[in-house]
């Protein structure tokens, strides 16, 4: 596939994510809310997670952002659920490393966070694909000290 097709696919993707949200909402019976801004660019995310046992449940989310925070959100919400809190602290660091441009480690699946990686090439919105891995890690992170 040329480099200008997958790009295109890349942006359907997010698009995607960004207008049919995965996950956009609030767990009423979380166990673990943040919120997070970027003040930068105004993004805003309010995560909502709920973890038992060691394991990410649910995690959902609200705010308001751009196409790439949002989407970005999406993305993240549907890989944690189901996983292991070191596993998602795991997918965090490989997503952090590919926002970097890093090689990175593929042995989690990213699905399609792999469609973000582009955004490595525009510092200025690192930040905004970041925020809600960010804000995930604080969540889970607070968990553990629990």
């Amino acid at each position: 596939m040329s480099t200008n097709k997958l790009d295109q696919l890349y942006r359907s993707v997010i698009m995607d994510h960004y207008k049919n949200p995965r996950n956009k909402g609030v767990i009423e019976e979380s166990s673990i809310t943040v919120d997070m801004n970027n003040p930068t660019c105004g993004d805003v995310i309010h995560l909502t997670l709920q973890i038992d046992d060691g394991i990410v449940q649910n995690a959902k989310f609200e705010g308001d952002g751009c196409s790439i925070s949002m989407a970005s959100a999406s993305m993240m919400t549907q890989i944690v659920k189901g996983k292991k809190v070191d596993e998602a602290l795991k997918a965090a660091s490989i997503f952090s490393d590919m926002m970097l441009g890093k090689d990175v480690d593929d042995s989690i699946d990213l699905g399609d966070i792999e469609a973000l990686a582009g955004v490595s090439k525009f510092p200025a919105r690192i930040k905004c694909a970041t925020l809600a891995w960010k804000a995930m890690e604080k969540g889970v992170g607070n968990d553990s000290e629990q």
